[in-house]
């Protein structure tokens, strides 16, 4: 670990995240072995169709712990658009589709973070709840019930192409972001570009954990 690196995230974050990601991750490939006749296949290693949904049943109970867990942990810096920075933020499309000399600063998390979260919180609660009443239908309305297959299926043609855009931003498309979630730290250089207003806030605030040195005192005074 070199020295001046910045920690963004601690260890029950990246728990959080990488449970919530492996569990989607999981979740997708079973669903769409049942879903889809063609990917029957995926089936075959775990001892066929009614293995593979008692796998993809009980992820779906890991996969709504961990939700639960990263609304309850990101939903105030991740779940609310901050204005007007966010807006001007979305106009310039954080420099990531064409060259911005000046992208506007924002928060921690930029709009297009906060748009994948509040995308995968929301339609993440529908698939749960959706998943359980097609789990156990009881003595529900047969029309509600099939309603929910059709929620669960919005809900991953929404989630899908979503987790790749973010898969590709947390790693080629930014780089520099994939160590946040996997050591917890990174540069100075990439906190400036990324999140120059946290940096800012952190540094004021004396929060900011920066590897080999100490924590400075707060230049605000009671």
């Amino acid at each position: 670990m070199k020295k001046g690196m910045i920690k963004a995230t601690d260890a029950f974050e990246r728990i959080v995240h990488w449970s919530l990601a492996i569990s989607c991750i999981l979740l997708m490939i079973t669903g769409l072995g049942m879903m889809f006749h063609s990917l029957n296949f995926l089936a075959v290693p775990v001892g066929g169709l009614k293995n593979l949904k008692l796998i993809h049943n009980f992820t779906g109970l890991f996969f709504a712990v961990s939700l639960f867990f990263s609304i309850l942990m990101w939903w105030r810096e991740a779940g609310v658009f901050s204005f007007p920075e966010d807006i001007e933020w979305i106009k310039t499309a954080g420099g990531y589709l064409w060259h911005v000399d000046h992208v506007p600063e924002v928060g921690k998390y930029n709009p297009g973070q906060k748009m994948f979260f509040i995308t995968v919180a929301l339609f993440g609660a529908v698939m749960v709840v959706s998943g359980l009443i097609m789990w156990f239908p009881l003595s529900l309305n047969m029309n509600l019930v099939r309603f929910m297959y059709f929620l669960h299926a919005l809900g991953f043609l929404v989630i899908f192409p979503f987790f790749f855009v973010h898969l590709y931003l947390g790693t080629i498309g930014s780089p520099g972001s994939l160590p946040a979630m996997v050591t917890g730290w990174v540069t100075r250089a990439w906190v400036k570009k990324q999140h120059p207003k946290w940096l800012h806030e952190m540094e004021e605030s004396g929060k900011l954990v920066v590897y080999g040195e100490e924590k400075k005192p707060s230049s605000h005074h009671a």
